[in-house]
């Protein structure tokens, strides 16, 4: 165990260190898309770097300082925020809250009050501009689509935990009710009764959940908030009951359809469809942190277990992560969507292993 807990560490560092150089790195797909295709019409380069790609890697920066208190990477993170904020931020959507999440947590160890006004206006924003569905959930706009209507399960972790993040840090309550409220409707809509998982999205125009697809990496944003809003926020007993056993449902079933390998596939009930290790690593992440919380079964934490090897070997000497799906939109007619999405090396590939990687840590200790 010593010598694989060194190798986890040592991972670790080099996960860091390469997450810094995809940190900046322009998405061209994502930027020729945009040219034709955003809908606020504002200047495109500011989404360059700051989209939910970005965001998710920036949390697993913030919960590596948290855990090793190396100023590095505090100031890797300050260093990013000062130079995005100088260069004017893109339009507020779904998506481009996501970086927030990591400022807001900052806030509370290291006031500003630039990035607290900036905080508290998107959060304001999010109350009162963003777009609804009907029952008030959060309609998944994004920077190049408007999803009229549409809950997709991705919101809950690019968004709503900023929402229970200022909550707390303001202390506002009407923020953490409405965190809350998301989490709630999203179960509703997007939870399977018979296997737990949850679909990828729910439409109210149509009132179906598109081509019925359980979503390796959507899954993983649910199976990583549920522990997150958790230990954000005191949530009320029977709302934290609640979670927890939507949480328990998933898990049961995902350690029924973890491969072999220790990899879960893209489509998690389609052993024909690619193993892919961002929704590994999230759903390895969330599973070890649940079980450490004491919210589902220590017989659990083998399938986190299992999956370490499988991560450490597709992440190259370089720390590029290997066998990760790029940004998927909805399949909206046809499962066989989510089998063509290219794989490619993405910044949130490094996120997710981070914090799967700084979670396998604790069972140390």
């Amino acid at each position: 165990m010593k010598t694989e807990m060194k190798q986890v560490l040592d991972t670790l560092e080099i996960l860091a260190e390469s997450f810094q150089k995809f940190l900046y790195e322009d998405d061209e797909i994502f930027l020729k898309n945009m040219k034709s295709r955003s809908l606020a019409g504002d200047d495109i380069s500011r989404y360059q770097h700051w989209e939910w790609t970005q965001g998710v890697g920036l949390y697993g920066i913030w919960q590596l300082y948290e855990q090793t208190d190396r100023p590095e990477y505090l100031e890797l993170l300050e260093k990013y925020y000062e130079r995005e904020i100088a260069g004017g931020l893109p339009a507020k959507n779904i998506n481009t809250v996501a970086p927030l999440l990591t400022l807001s947590l900052m806030l509370r160890r290291k006031p500003n009050r630039i990035w607290q006004d900036l905080c508290h206006a998107w959060a304001e924003s999010i109350m009162k501009e963003f777009p609804r569905t009907q029952e008030g959930g959060l309609q998944h706009r994004t920077s190049d689509s408007e999803n009229t209507q549409e809950l997709w399960d991705d919101t809950l972790f690019m968004a709503d935990l900023f929402l229970a993040s200022m909550g707390e840090l303001e202390d506002n309550q009407a923020y953490r009710d409405e965190a809350l409220y998301q989490f709630l409707v999203h179960i509703k809509y997007l939870a399977d009764r018979k296997t737990g998982l949850l679909y990828h999205g729910w439409t109210f125009l149509q009132r179906d959940n598109f081509a019925g697809a359980f979503w390796g990496r959507g899954n993983c944003w649910f199976t990583v908030a549920v522990p997150e809003l958790l230990s954000i926020m005191k949530v009320p007993e029977a709302d934290r009951r609640y979670l927890i056993e939507a949480l328990n449902a998933q898990i049961h079933t995902l350690s029924e359809m973890q491969d072999e390998s220790g990899m879960w596939h893209t489509l998690i009930d389609d052993p024909d469809s690619y193993l892919e290790t961002s929704a590994t690593c999230g759903f390895g992440y969330g599973i070890l942190k649940a079980v450490r919380m004491g919210l589902i079964d220590p017989a659990y934490q083998k399938c986190g277990e299992k999956a370490l090897q499988a991560v450490l070997e597709r992440i190259r000497p370089d720390g590029t992560v290997e066998q990760v799906s790029y940004g998927t939109p909805m399949g909206r007619e046809s499962r066989e969507f989510y089998k063509q999405i290219e794989i490619r090396p993405m910044p949130y590939g490094q996120a997710l292993a981070m914090l799967f990687l700084l979670e396998v840590l604790h069972m140390d200790r």
